[in-house]
């Protein structure tokens, strides 16, 4: 699985939220926080419902890869 490096935007669906279900939605593009340390744990930094960002487990998420407009778009509403 690819990691999000420092400074690098990244972005994730989430496929299980079980446990977290005020928090995450699934199916739902979250952003992703570059923290490599959170990384190494297994675990990515997100901006959740809440518009803070928490750490959660990696095999909650996919991580994708979105087109420029998109980002922009996600980007001006996170």
């Amino acid at each position: 699985m690819r990691n999000i490096k420092k400074n690098e935007r990244g972005f994730v669906v989430c496929l299980k939220n079980e446990g977290y279900t005020a928090s995450l939605e699934r199916h739902k593009i979250y952003r992703v926080l570059p923290d490599p340390e959170a990384e190494n744990d297994a675990d990515y930094r997100i901006i959740d419902e809440s518009g803070e960002d928490y750490l959660y487990p990696k095999d909650r998420f996919v991580l994708i890869t979105v087109p420029d407009a998109v980002e922009a778009s996600l980007l001006r509403t996170a």
